[in-house]
């Protein structure tokens, strides 16, 4: 199982990094996206999740799953949806202002 996530973290991470590097708006916001999914794939798994414990202590478990990273992963998933919405309305201002949704990489001479 370990190796499956594992693989999945990996995927996820090159495959956001491989659109984030493109000079396109739309393949940057989704890559932005997959390494964001990513990360917080791997806040989860780091938090060695345990099958069939609580989340809270009591007099008859044997032991107990670490809630942090549950209340880590939730709120990094609220934050990078937020950002993503962010990111669009970005997106959408400059495909408007210029007429393409090209990304800028600030070299004047490269851009002609």
């Amino acid at each position: 199982m370990e190796l499956l996530v594992a693989i999945a973290i990996g995927a996820l991470t090159a495959s956001g990094v491989y659109l984030m590097l493109r000079q396109r708006s739309f393949p940057v916001i989704l890559g932005l996206s997959l390494l964001s999914y990513a990360v917080n794939l791997f806040i989860f798994a780091a938090g060695r999740l345990a099958p069939e414990l609580p989340p809270i202590i009591t007099k008859t478990a044997a032991g107990y799953t670490d809630p942090l990273p549950q209340a880590l992963v939730l709120t990094a998933i609220v934050i990078s949806f937020g950002m993503t919405a962010v990111l669009v309305i970005m997106a959408i201002g400059a495909f408007l202002t210029s007429g393409d949704d090209r990304v800028s990489t600030g070299d004047a001479e490269e851009e002609a």
